[in-house]
């Protein structure tokens, strides 16, 4: 399935503050994270939203990881765990850009530029804290024609498209004013997709695996030839690692593996893989402000030693496995998540 053997770095001894970390990206990064490093220890701040999930974490021994519920929103709190922490990374947020359409954008200005600014303000209180890590998307840069081969890259304007992309782009500039006005350790990472097990199924891919394996239509917005650029969640956690290791306060570094794939490319991925007809795939209108295509250039994380390490293909195989055979997660997502629309996705 890899690639290669990526490369450890060891934290010995230290402590990372970990916001969101219930998250599909979040507990996917903890999980790595300990693994990796034997003397490592985690705090695990995350509100539970509808998206944040403590079964994401099943199995990770008590003694290296401590699960806080509460809401970086509260800076007094925040200034609490950086006082036992050395290094930060925050997914915390709001990632789901159909809700920032059609739901109201009021949750993604409160935890995307409040909720940032709250932990800016903590962490000018803490001068213990080594480096933080602000985990931003791609999504900031707006979109590139189709045909394009052009990419991204760090010094790329932002110009966002949608509310949640307009919220995580604030944030990208409320972190280059403070770094530049307070000289806070601070680097911000631009990834591309994230994709693997674990993912709340409003995003596209297990939204699609859940939908085929019950014989729904799958609902692909326009003519389906959006194109995103997808990396396997493990070597984003392997990203994040080797950031926190090498990074440069005060710097910007996009997270890409360079596979670039169609939303229709990918739904027909998982109907062949499940053995689904093709006629399942039912074209609805397109959402507002639909970017066309994301690409991100990723050199200079890679001048820091970083390889993508996993075969799309195959880890792709995987992903549709694990949902297919991880009844038990599915069913207790569905059930407690009242909020769930099965009709939205990326």
């Amino acid at each position: 399935m890899t690639r290669s053997n990526a490369s450890k770095k060891t934290f010995a001894d230290e402590t990372f503050l970990v916001c969101g970390g219930c998250g599909f990206m979040g507990s996917n990064f903890i999980r790595l994270a300990l693994l990796q490093n034997p003397k490592l220890a985690i705090i695990n701040l995350d509100s539970l939203t509808y998206a944040g999930n403590l079964r994401n974490l099943d199995g990770i021994s008590r003694s290296r990881h401590r699960f806080v519920k509460g809401n970086i929103c509260d800076t007094k709190l925040m200034t609490k765990l950086m006082r036992r922490a050395d290094m930060i990374v925050n997914f915390a947020a709001e990632t789901h850009v159909d809700r920032s359409i059609h739901g109201g954008a009021d949750a993604f200005i409160r935890t995307n530029i409040v909720g940032l600014h709250s932990l800016l303000k903590a962490l000018r209180a803490s001068p213990n804290i080594k480096k933080m890590l602000h985990i931003s998307t791609d999504e900031v840069y707006g979109d590139l024609p189709i045909k394009s081969k052009k990419k991204f890259t760090e010094k790329s304007p932002l110009l966002p498209n949608s509310p949640y992309a307009a919220s995580k782009a604030a944030g990208d500039l409320l972190i280059h004013s403070y770094v530049n006005t307070h000289r806070l350790p601070i680097i911000v990472s631009h990834s591309v997709n994230n994709f693997g097990p674990r993912q709340f199924p409003e995003k596209l891919i297990p939204f699609f695996v859940l939908q085929a394996l019950v014989d729904k239509n799958l609902p692909l917005y326009g003519d389906g030839r959006n194109i995103r650029d997808w990396i396997y969640v493990d070597d984003h956690s392997r990203a994040i690692c080797t950031l926190l290791a090498k990074g440069v306060p005060g710097e910007t570094y996009g997270i890409s593996a360079a596979e670039e794939h169609s939303n229709r490319e990918i739904v027909e991925v998982i109907l062949r893989a499940l053995k689904k007809s093709l006629d399942l795939i039912a074209f609805v209108a397109d959402r507002p402000g639909h970017d066309r295509r994301y690409a991100i250039e990723a050199k200079k994380i890679r001048l820091l030693g970083w390889r993508p390490t996993y075969l799309f293909s195959k880890a792709l195989e995987e992903t549709i496995r694990w949902y297919k055979n991880n009844h038990s997660w599915v069913a207790d997502v569905y059930a407690r998540t009242k909020s769930f629309n099965p009709h939205i996705h990326i």
